[in-house]
């Protein structure tokens, strides 16, 4: 590569990253603006970080919402997980033509979207008791084909004479699910937890369709009940958006290396 197509090179990923960051520094320093500033286009900080605070928590009960979003999140996240890895090594390791089938008809199920099932969801969760439950918030999502579709192209990964090896020396088919594809497929389960972590986090409709007590708010919902009413104040607007953010940016950085050898079906 020339010398002339480097530097060009460097600017066109200078300026992608330059395009990729602003919109967060921007949201950062509308955090710390007033409403009119941020109305006028102010890009730099601003002092009124401490009013912003003080009437975001005067106006909307935060503590609440980041408890139950953190809450709801990591329930979900957790059972999830052991949920969707169980049935991919099931679907490829106990593999035959059936359990093809009935993958099939779960790879369907993707293309039914989910304002089509969310008011029979919401009869059946009513009927139930389940309004203003974490059981309530987390069972429609409880297991999504996606994930276990990636389970088991990881799973396809995973050798199979170890498998056979640990039979012969008598361990339980659960005890070679925890032991050794659990800690073998370390980076799937990180890419895994990040994206479910996130969905469960960013959630709005259905937890807006079903907690319907102001004791269950989460963040999304926050943020929502911001942008009501005549007027809005978008600095104590964008302030709510920073902290709803962060939890699963803090999450995406962490996990980012384990993130992308799990898409990509990297085995350790």
């Amino acid at each position: 590569m020339t010398k002339g197509k480097k530097i060009a090179m460097y600017v066109f990923l200078i300026l992608a990253s330059f395009i990729s960051v602003f919109p967060l520094y921007w949201m950062v320093c509308a955090a710390t603006n007033t409403s009119a500033d941020v109305l006028r286009g102010r890009i730099i900080p601003g002092g009124n970080l401490l009013v912003n605070v003080k009437n975001l928590f005067a106006a909307q009960d935060i503590g609440t919402a980041l408890g139950n979003s953190f809450k709801y999140s990591i329930v979900l996240t957790l059972i999830s997980l052991v949920i969707c890895s169980l049935a991919g090594y099931g679907f490829e390791i106990y593999h035959d033509k059936a359990k093809d089938a009935v993958m099939s008809v779960i790879l369907l199920a993707m293309m039914v979207p989910f304002v089509a099932t969310m008011i029979p969801l919401f009869q059946m969760f009513s009927k139930a008791g389940w309004l203003n439950s974490t059981i309530g918030f987390i069972l429609p999502t409880i297991s999504t084909p996606f994930l276990i579709m990636m389970f088991r192209q990881s799973a396809r990964s995973f050798p199979h004479d170890i498998i056979e090896a640990a039979r012969i020396d008598g361990l339980s088919e659960i005890r070679i699910f925890f032991q050794m594809f659990m800690p073998t497929m370390r980076s799937t389960y990180a890419a895994a937890m990040t994206i479910t972590f996130m969905n469960a986090w960013n959630n709005y409709l259905w937890p807006k369709v079903i907690m319907t007590n102001a004791k269950s708010v989460t963040m999304p919902m926050v943020v929502a009940n911001l942008t009501q009413g005549y007027v809005t104040d978008y600095g104590m607007l964008m302030l709510a958006v920073l902290i709803c953010t962060l939890p699963t940016a803090i999450v995406f950085f962490c996990l980012q290396k384990s993130f992308a050898e799990g898409i990509t079906g990297a085995v350790k």
